[in-house]
């Protein structure tokens, strides 16, 4: 078995290789077709100068070719990091400046977007562009896919590499700052997707649909898995939600992974009958699932295995609670997966009682190296599992999540909330300092507080309080508009409260905690 992420596509070409490995809806690829693809253009990138672990970003939708950019990247010894395309430029540009990207992979549409804030990533002097290359990139080089790669074409690339060595950076929100960038070991992917794979029970014979963004792991996770049981991945970029059910019938789906926001869209649309037939089972991360959705979709789908499961990009899946005890334990989160060990323990690290709150610890072989180029952030979140015995010099590293939770006799877990600020909204973690650092460069406002309010619909709505710059007259609908124009919709604000001041703490920061509270019940009403 295979140790390397993007041997998964080898290894499925060798037991499945007329099997269908990836559609976009208009091109199918067998595993045969997709490995050589990957190898061609492993050979382009190795021709065009990427070294062992250089960066490769791909900021692009979901399509064949980010896909093979970012495994072909992987099997010429590069690193890739998919950026979220619904991102702005100045938070593409801060991916990848931080990361020292040197080739970036995107469409004509998004590399003029990007055309203002190029001249902030020194490092890049690559640009690849899907279908061809329309305009220049400046002083870098821009050639068009298939240009790219022709110069790969019937060449060979070996690359050594292990199972430690770096395989993608995925970026986050942070609780404050920017966002950091999560390293993924080639170990860390492949152990994720046998372990994800194994217990929703994937053969070749599954058809599963890719509808979240490849930069989130929840999203990649769908196209590992299906890699490593010789699957199809059946890639959708989809503008209502009413388009992924056709989506399911269409292509005849037989495995759905989505966030609750979109959750709650599809369990109010009625569900065409065909569904039922072949959709196996549906999965939940990215927040809890509200219990009437669940209802609602098991009395859609009465034969549909339905899982929840909690998971975090440091380890990319944590939990999962088996369908079976769904009805039985609607507000768990499981029990952890395979291979892994999930601990609770209070501030001293020591195990909680039953019942009793406490921090979540993940330990095993997903737990991510770190954060990229971060290592204050790193030390927060990546430290000593507990309980180990005091004569082990190299501890073993556990990531701290964050999260609160409690454990019950029997071991099932149950999320209890953030220790931090960050803010969960339509499946996106949004720190609460980038949306102000933006608020602030507007110009408009002398104090901004972004805060995460209880939504019916969102998990999260984005609620600022803020008060005007010198003295001048601003609307709450100006501050949107700046937030549409310089954010990502999951992003913008849905409500600014504009006032004279905000209130401030004995130490002489803004009241965060007050605020909070003021505002706590603000979409009450709309439930």
């Amino acid at each position: 078995m295979t140790e390397l992420l993007h041997e998964l596509v080898r290894q499925s070409r060798e037991r499945h290789g007329e099997r269908p490995a990836l559609s976009d809806r208009q091109t199918v690829l067998t595993y045969s077709e997709l490995d050589a693809l990957l190898d061609d253009v492993a050979a382009s990138f190795a021709a065009s100068g990427l070294r062992r672990n250089d960066r490769v970003a791909v900021f692009a939708p979901k399509m064949i070719e980010a896909v093979a950019a970012m495994f072909g990247a992987s099997r010429a010894g590069g690193v890739f990091v998919p950026v979220n395309p619904a991102l702005k430029p100045r938070q593409v540009a801060y991916i990848l400046a931080d990361c020292n990207v040197r080739m970036l992979v995107t469409t004509p549409d998004r590399l003029r977007q990007l055309a203002e804030v190029l001249d902030t990533c020194p490092d890049l002097e690559t640009v690849i562009v899907v279908p061809e290359a329309a305009e220049p990139a400046g002083s870098r080089r821009c050639i068009g896919w298939e240009e790219f790669v022709a110069t790969g074409r019937g060449r060979a690339v070996a690359v050594p590499s292990i199972d430690s060595d770096m395989a993608a950076i995925l970026y986050t929100s942070g609780s404050t700052g920017q966002p950091k960038g999560v390293v993924l070991s080639h170990r860390n992917m492949v152990a994720g997707a046998r372990s994800v794979s194994s217990y929703l029970e994937n053969t070749p014979e599954d058809r599963i649909l890719s509808v979240l963004p490849l930069s989130f792991d929840y999203g990649l996770s769908q196209l590992t898995t299906a890699f490593n049981v010789g699957a199809c991945a059946v890639l959708l970029n989809y503008l209502l939600p009413r388009d992924v059910l056709k989506a399911v019938v269409k292509e005849g789906i037989t495995g759905l992974a989505c966030v609750p926001p979109l959750w709650l869209q599809l369990a109010d649309l009625e569900w065409p009958a065909e569904i039922a037939e072949t959709l196996r089972y549906v999965t939940n991360s990215g927040g809890k699932m509200p219990r009437h959705v669940t209802a609602k979709l098991r009395s859609q789908l009465p034969r549909t295995k339905v899982y929840l499961m909690y998971g975090l990009t440091e380890a990319f899946r944590s939990t999962y609670l088996p369908p079976a005890l769904v009805d039985e334990r609607p507000d768990s989160i499981g029990k952890a997966i395979p291979h892994a060990e999930i601990l609770v323990v209070d501030r001293e690290g020591r195990p909680c009682p039953p019942n009793t709150p406490g921090e979540l610890v993940h330990r095993g072989p997903l737990v991510a190296q770190g954060y990229w180029n971060d290592p204050e952030r790193t030390a927060i979140r990546f430290k000593p599992a507990p309980g180990q015995p005091k004569g082990i010099t190299v501890p073993e590293i556990a990531v701290w999540s964050g999260d609160t939770v409690t454990m019950d006799e029997e071991g099932f877990l149950y999320f209890v909330g953030r220790e931090d600020e960050m803010i969960k909204t339509s499946g996106y973690r949004v720190s609460p300092t980038e949306v102000e650092d933006v608020l602030y460069a507007s110009g408009l406002l002398s104090e901004a507080v972004a805060l995460g309010v209880a939504h019916p619909r969102l998990g999260q709505a984005i609620v600022v309080m803020a008060a005007p710059s010198g003295g001048r007259e601003v609307s709450p609908d100006e501050v949107i508009q700046y937030c549409q124009r310089e954010l990502p919709n999951f992003m913008v604000p849905a409500r600014v409260e504009l006032r004279p001041s905000l209130p401030r703490n004995p130490n002489g920061k803004i009241d965060r905690k007050a605020l909070s509270t003021e505002i706590a019940d603000m979409f009450k009403e709309d439930a």
